[in-house]
């Protein structure tokens, strides 16, 4: 049937008339599924195949960002139906009956206890379990800068238990996003079944066995039990495609299709070709290319989709891992490398910032149809500062910056270094192009080497901080300005803890900002911390892109919502 559906295309063939494969919807991305464990990817390919299969307590309704709607839980909690504390701190669920796994087995209040502490007690490195952790334990990560494991488990499990029918989540403090996180992030999931496939036992004796372990350790890496409306059928990672079948059971009634294929297809032109001959329902687009698909019969481009999406954004990473690495040339500077510490400098950051030319990319690459990007926040996302200090393209102040750093050495003697970008994403590769470009042309000093590579490689890479500068981006985990603050600025953020930045004023600031209630307030706060993060220049900000795809006209009841990682399948038909 695979073959059938993506590689029989008749390449160059008009679409058909009536619907093709009609039980069957086809996604082609260009990223490729990295894990399916809930707990440990942070990208979108592989989180949009998880919450299909995965049902989460709560989630936001439709295209809101603000209404959420019951899932496993009966209820959202409130203030008004005082599911939520007084004081702000205690949420309650109470957890539906009847609902079951694709094993057959029935959902309880412990399951969805497990699956919580779960997430946050794996807290792989560079994973998604900051999100619970912070509100929840207070903290960012299980463990220290040093890698030693710190987390009070006993606080913890007593933060979240089980009472009669509900689940009682007490917080160290009152957090703002806290239902938005909860909305995206509490996946559940078989207590038994994980235990009797070799996962952790629920044992406070034993959760540091399960800290932070490889990827493929875990049985959750390629085998999953949800009690989404999809269950897994097929997981081929030569074919780099994941075959989901529908959850007949699913408490919220069957979905329209009977299965779904979502297959990594780097190359849009293969991508373009099977879309028009109706072997694909929807494709990943990007933006340079969209008009592409204007006028292709059957085909509709779905543009100026809202996205709370900070990307591409350069990254510097000040403490470079220089082991074995190529990316920095000599390790010198000495106009053949740079040293481990060359972005350490403020000035490189601040002249490499002022070097970029923001009007370029807005105008070539997303055709006028992106935000400029300030600083992290979004437009859309409240903490947003019109008025924020922001760099603009000025190579005269670029040079100024460059002839001080690293005491006037690095003027003389030039440098030369890869910026690296992950294949297949043609915008984040026109960033690195302009960036080059405008650099290069203030010194014949400089060399900046441009290097695609693949997904998988490009996050260890990233990860082990071998890239000393590299292109990457930001969707919301959940719709708050705190989501971005913390994933650019913070020690312990996505960014930072993989370009080993850290400003304990700037942590500072953002951990009060998460806690304060009043809404101007907290405005006030994130004023001063994108002023500061200005400063400081950790990274290049680019633009504030739309969404957009190609989609058949033959789908239909396509819900997006931009907090979601990818397409949620549930209502979608074709007719």
């Amino acid at each position: 049937m695979i073959t059938a559906l993506l590689l029989a295309a008749a390449l160059g063939a008009s679409a058909a008339e009536t619907v093709k494969h009609p039980d069957t919807f086809t996604n082609l991305e260009i990223g490729e599924v990295g894990s399916l464990d809930p707990v440990f990817p942070y990208d979108g390919s592989s989180q949009s195949v998880i919450q299909n299969v995965y049902e989460t307590v709560i989630a936001f309704k439709g295209s809101s960002l603000s209404e959420y709607e019951p899932r496993i839980a009966e209820k959202v909690p409130s203030l008004k139906n005082k599911l939520i504390s007084a004081d702000g701190r205690t949420y309650r669920f109470p957890i539906r009956k009847g609902v079951k796994f694709h094993d057959g087995t029935e959902v309880t209040p412990e399951d969805v206890r497990y699956s919580l502490l779960r997430f946050m007690i794996t807290d792989r490195a560079g994973g998604p379990s900051a999100l619970l952790l912070e509100p929840i334990a207070g903290v960012p990560s299980t463990r220290n800068s040093s890698g030693t494991i710190t987390l009070d488990y006993a606080s913890l499990e007593k933060a979240v238990v089980v009472n009669g029918n509900d689940v009682v989540i007490s917080l160290p403090r009152p957090f703002g996003p806290f239902l938005g996180i909860m909305a995206r992030w509490s996946y559940v999931m078989s207590k038994p079944w994980a235990i009797a496939n070799g996962e952790w036992d629920g044992a406070a004796a034993t959760w540091k066995n399960y800290n932070d372990p490889p990827k493929e350790k875990s049985h959750f890496f390629e085998h999953m039990n949800g009690a989404g409306p999809f269950k897994l059928s097929r997981w081929d990672r030569t074919g780099r495609y994941v075959l989901l079948a529908r959850h007949d059971a699913y408490f919220r009634g069957p979905a329209k299709l009977r299965q779904v294929l979502v297959k990594a297809v780097p190359e849009l032109n293969t991508r373009k070709l099977m879309l028009q001959a109706g072997d694909a329902d929807l494709i990943e687009t990007p933006r340079p290319y969209a008009s592409q698909l204007t006028g292709i019969p059957g085909v509709t481009l779905l543009d100026g989709l809202l996205r709370l999406s900070t990307d591409p954004a350069l990254f510097f990473t000040v403490k470079i891992n220089p082991v074995a690495n190529p990316d920095i040339g000599s390790g010198k500077l000495d106009g053949e490398g740079i040293p481990p510490d060359f972005f350490s400098d403020l000035d490189v950051r601040r002249g490499f910032s002022y070097a970029f030319d923001y009007e370029a990319i807005m105008r070539d690459t997303f055709k006028g149809t992106a935000a400029r990007a300030l600083g992290p926040i979004p437009p859309s996302v409240p903490g947003y500062d019109a008025k924020q200090p922001r760099y603009t393209h000025d190579l005269k102040k670029a040079e100024a910056h460059l002839r001080k750093a690293h005491a006037g050495r690095l003027w003389e003697k030039g440098f030369r270094f890869t910026l690296t970008y992950n294949t297949g994403s043609e915008n984040r590769e026109a960033a690195a192009q302009i960036l080059k470009k405008n650099v290069e042309k203030m010194n014949p000093k400089f060399r900046v080497d441009l290097r695609g590579v693949d997904w998988a490689n490009f996050l260890d890479k990233a990860q082990r901080r071998l890239m000393p500068l590299f292109a990457r981006g930001w969707l919301a985990d959940y719709p708050d300005a705190h989501n971005f603050i913390y994933a650019f600025y913070h020690s312990q953020g996505r960014y930072p803890s993989a370009q080993g930045y850290a400003s304990p004023e700037l942590d500072a600031l953002i951990e009060k900002a998460a806690g304060e209630p009043a809404p101007a307030k907290r405005a006030a706060m994130y004023r001063k911390i994108l002023a500061k993060g200005f400063e400081e220049a950790p990274a290049i900000f680019t633009v504030h892109p739309a969404g957009v795809y190609g989609m058949r006209t033959w789908v239909k009841n396509f819900v997006d919502n931009p907090v979601n990682l990818g397409i949620y399948y549930y209502p979608i038909e074709k007719r």
